[in-house]
């Protein structure tokens, strides 16, 4: 407690933190987003489309993105232990035993998915994000591979010659603790941010510790009244234990355990094998914007990234190392009239990433005799072309495809040595086309079909069994979906309605070995019904002369009617069966009060019914309720530096629930028991 004081001391001495927090209150027809490249308000969006600012972000823990996240319907974001997360848009986590597949995700427009489709989101530090679009459904057209759909993050935004300074510190329950230090500052031409972060945790059970590092540095150059170049480069080091998963027996004796040895022995525990994750990264990217003349642009980026990825695990020790290189180029030509302005993009994006991956014993998290080794090198190209067209502000068109091409390369050394081989997929063409029409300034209704590709990533390739798994084929499938959204005359009722039909192909899931190794296999096709809707409701807005001065309602629902459809496995006919790990509704209800002299009050509801733990359903882990608040005060002085204190909860009715199970566990191995009710705490010192 000491060294939490002085530390506080120090950063209210030496620093304060300047944070554009967007207004709660404004419009919701104001919100702008610009998904498929035209900068447009969500009303009139063409797709379904989640959106977190910073004032959401604020209202939740700022230690995850999971809460926040889970707040838009058709999403679902787990966290199996401290750091380890997982997530789905609109589909299951089959194919996510750990980590975010068969989602495209985008950094200040560069792709940190690599090029077979992995993605490290967990690197990232909640610091380092302004806002989040979430594009759910195939994105192929425009985005390249995916199925599931995209997530653009974008970091924080600095007014005209402003300054931004500030520090944060929070510290909670099972040893969590974290702080950050961002440093902004914009001129006329020339801009950047810095941000720092440390956060730690014990974690609930034994042995999920985690700890981050994150260092984060952008910049933008205006060279030109015309041009401008933006840097952006970050470095994380993300260690975290994974306690492994437990049987209904272990979970309903004590959820708190690790996994521990097997009954003869014969498989040590996750403690005595000291199996965690040790991954660090770097991650750079240059974005070259030429307006070359008022109708005329040009956009050009090329990222690289570095990954050491170790993962002592209770049979082996992997260690992988990624590198990744690319660019992404398009040109826009647009053209404003009286009736019609329609917009025209031409691009492409190119990635590879090429993977050394070696296993060798696990001596109590030591390395041992070696067990096999691996290179391998995945290869992303594709090209794509977007029209946009809106006819007298009411109809807007979209019609988009992409060309993609996909191919990978492998050559052993270890146990076994085969010369480099190459697997080619297939050419796939992915069209995307969708409208939305505003029937009058409050109301709108839209339509789209899209068609997604989702190769296999070298992770399902080359699974924990070590064995490179070439019959593996890329999951494709079409999307249709229809909506509407409407907003009152005042703008204090916000509703979104979306319904969808999406028809898999080759669905890809994940087995066991009986020595609990992993590898994946094509499980023939999936029928996935749905419908979304969000709610947004000012019951009370702006009103001084009360002591509520403001009331938001929010709510989210997601209904998720996803069947296997021709699916057989080891011989038994599992057609008609529930997607394995999808629960069939989930509601997020919120309210935020405002109060006078800054201070509000946030409170959260969570409902998630069961769901299926195997593909045979068999066995369900349970429907859960889960509570969260948030308490704080935004005007407090410290001196003359103004000060944000705030405290929260989780999970406040102490439910006992598994937050990213393991699906078609070996042994019954199912629950990764997430942590009982827990508080947080923390002040932000801003100037």
């Amino acid at each position: 407690m000491k060294k939490i004081s002085t530390l506080i001391l120090v950063i209210a001495a030496c620093s304060g933190y300047a944070q554009v927090r967007q207004d709660t209150t404004k419009k919701l027809n104001e919100v702008v987003i610009r998904p498929y490249f035209s900068s447009l308000p969500l009303l009139r969006s063409t797709g379904s489309v989640g959106i977190l600012n910073q004032a959401i972000l604020d209202l939740q823990p700022n230690s995850s993105l999971v809460s926040s996240m889970n707040t838009i319907p058709g999403v679902r974001m787990e966290e199996r232990s401290p750091g380890s997360y997982r997530l789905s848009l609109r589909g299951s986590l089959l194919r996510s035993p750990f980590g975010v597949r068969d989602v495209k995700v985008y950094f200040d427009d560069l792709p940190i998915t690599d090029a077979s489709g992995d993605t490290y989101l967990n690197e990232l530090d909640i610091s380092s994000v302004g806002n989040v679009e979430v594009l759910k459904g195939p994105q192929s057209s425009i985005y390249g591979a995916n199925s599931g759909g995209v997530v653009l993050i974008n970091t924080p935004e600095l007014a005209p010659d402003s300054t931004r300074l500030g520090a944060d510190i929070s510290g909670g329950s099972f040893g969590l603790f974290r702080e950050n230090v961002v440093l902004g500052k914009r001129w006329k031409d020339y801009q950047f941010n810095f941000t720092e972060s440390y956060q730690r945790s014990d974690g609930y059970r034994d042995h999920s510790a985690m700890s981050r590092k994150y260092i984060q540095l952008d910049q933008q150059w205006d060279y030109n009244p015309a041009a401008s170049l933006k840097a952006l480069v970050f470095y994380s080091d993300l260690f975290y234990q994974t306690p492994g998963g437990l049987t209904a027996a272990q979970y309903a004796l004590d959820p708190s355990l690790s996994r521990p040895a097997s009954a003869t022995g014969a498989i040590p525990s996750a403690i005595t094998q000291q199996a965690a994750i040790y991954t660090k990264t770097v991650f750079g990217g240059l974005t070259n914007t030429w307006q070359i003349s008022p109708n005329f642009k040009h956009v050009l980026s090329v990222f690289t990234s570095y990954t050491d990825f170790k993962n002592p695990f209770i049979t082996n020790y992997e260690h992988r190392m990624e590198f990744t290189l690319g660019l992404r180029s398009y040109v826009e030509y647009e053209k404003k009239a009286d009736d019609v302005n329609w917009k025209f993009n031409l691009g492409v994006e190119s990635g590879t990433t090429s993977t050394d991956d070696i296993n060798t014993d696990n001596n109590k998290g030591v390395p041992g005799a070696p067990q096999s080794s691996d290179k391998l090198k995945a290869a992303t190209n594709f090209g794509f072309a977007n029209v946009n067209v809106d006819l007298f502000n009411k109809l807007l068109l979209e019609i988009s495809a992409s060309g993609n091409l996909y191919k990978y390369h492998y050559k052993s050394s270890y146990p076994v040595v085969i010369a480099e081989q190459t697997r080619s997929f297939d050419t796939q063409f992915m069209p995307r086309a969708a409208l939305s029409y505003l029937f009058t300034p409050d109301l709108s209704v839209r339509a789209s079909v899209s068609r997604g590709y989702s190769p296999p990533t070298l992770a399902e390739i080359r699974a924990t069994d070590n064995v490179i798994n070439v019959n593996l084929q890329p999951e494709t499938g079409w999307n249709y979906e229809t909506g509407l959204r409407f907003k009152t005359a005042d703008s204090r009722v916000f509703i979104d309605l979306t319904g969808f039909y999406f028809n898999q192909k080759n669905t890809i899931v994940s087995r066991m070995n009986p020595d609990e190794t992993q590898y994946f296999v094509n499980a023939g096709a999936t029928k996935q019904w749905g419908l979304e809707t969000s709610l947004s409701a000012w019951i009370i807005r702006q009103n001084h002369a009360q002591f509520i001065r403001g009331l938001l309602l929010t709510n989210a629902y997601t209904l998720s009617h996803f069947k296997f459809d021709d699916y057989f496995s080891n011989g038994v006919n599992l057609s008609g069966n529930d997607l394995t790990g999808v629960p069939k509704a989930i509601v997020v209800t919120g309210l935020e009060f405002q109060l006078p002299k800054g201070f509000y009050v946030f409170a959260q509801h969570n409902y998630t019914s069961k769901l299926p733990l195997t593909d045979a359903n068999t066995v369900y882990a349970p429907k859960y309720h889960l509570v969260s608040g948030k308490v704080g005060c935004r005007s407090i002085k410290l001196g003359k530096v103004p000060v944000e204190i705030y405290a929260g909860v989780d999970n406040l009715l102490n439910q006992k629930y598994s937050l990213g199970n393991d699906l078609n566990a070996v042994g019954g191995r199912y629950f990764n028991a997430a942590a009982t009710r827990n508080y947080y705490a923390g002040l932000s010192l801003h100037l």
